[in-house]
């Protein structure tokens, strides 16, 4: 009787063992498709939508840059944007460091 029992357990055991490596891997599936959802889909939207604003940049558009700096643009080149800070103040950056546009929010 002890030994029927006891390979009865084993038998379930085992049955649960190989449904369980399924469950894991379906599992870690899940995971997978919630990150991408959630983490990954969203960054590379960003990323378009920041190389799309600093592809279309031109004269006269209003920027901030990553360090904070505030100023319009005066002339474009193919990596680089002269921005003038104050009157008569220029300064040569590069367009990746730039992130907003405020020239519509500004003539709102």
């Amino acid at each position: 009787m002890n030994l029927s029992i006891m390979t009865l357990l084993q038998a379930q055991g085992q049955a649960g063992q190989s449904g369980g490596g399924l469950t894991m891997l379906l599992m870690l599936a899940l995971i997978f498709v919630v990150m991408w959802l959630f983490m990954i889909r969203p960054q590379q939207k960003r990323q378009k939508e920041l190389n799309a604003f600093r592809d279309s940049l031109k004269k006269g558009d209003k920027v901030v840059t990553v360090g904070g700096i505030y100023g319009t643009i005066v002339e474009v080149n193919d990596n680089k944007v002269m921005l003038e800070i104050d009157k008569d103040v220029k300064i040569k950056v590069d367009k990746a460091s730039l992130v907003k546009d405020f020239s519509e929010a500004q003539q709102a």
